[in-house]
């Protein structure tokens, strides 16, 4: 085989009609007839399906046990409620858990249900509304009457 015959300028007419790259691969394997086709190993320039991503959500504890918190500090961000909201802690509408009262975190785990509550002890303890600090007096008042 001569090389004029390897490197000759192939036509479309012979690219379709000859099936064949390489003519030399039959030689090569002893009498088994071994056809190599070439195809493109990367796909062309054009729509990637690989190339979207969402933005971080930034879900977990943000206050853990123990620390300070003042009323609005978010202390748990969560899909669902993984964390369900106790003693002076409100729940957003994404299940967001925040402190109401300025006041430390405390974590508990109900023992059996496995529920875990997060709650703030306040720093001031637990103040009653002033409505709710007379009533117990008007109560003790009007059972001396009867």
């Amino acid at each position: 085989m001569s090389l004029s015959t390897l490197f000759r300028r192939v036509g479309l007419k012979d690219l379709v009609s000859n099936v064949t790259v390489y003519s030399g691969a039959s030689e090569v394997s002893g009498g088994l007839s071994l056809i190599f086709r070439r195809w493109a190993t990367k796909k062309t320039a054009g729509s990637t399906k690989n190339g979207r991503d969402s933005r971080p959500k930034n879900l977990g504890v943000k206050k853990f046990g123990g620390e300070k918190v003042i009323p609005g500090n978010i202390i748990v961000r969560q899909r669902g409620t993984r964390f369900h909201p106790g003693d002076y802690v409100g729940m957003g509408k994404d299940h967001t858990l925040f402190a109401l009262k300025e006041g430390h975190v405390r974590f508990e785990r109900h023992k059996l249900s496995g529920r875990k509550w997060v709650h703030v002890d306040p720093i001031d303890g637990h103040v009653l509304h002033p409505i709710y600090t007379n009533a117990g007096l008007n109560v003790d008042a009007g059972s001396q009457m009867c």
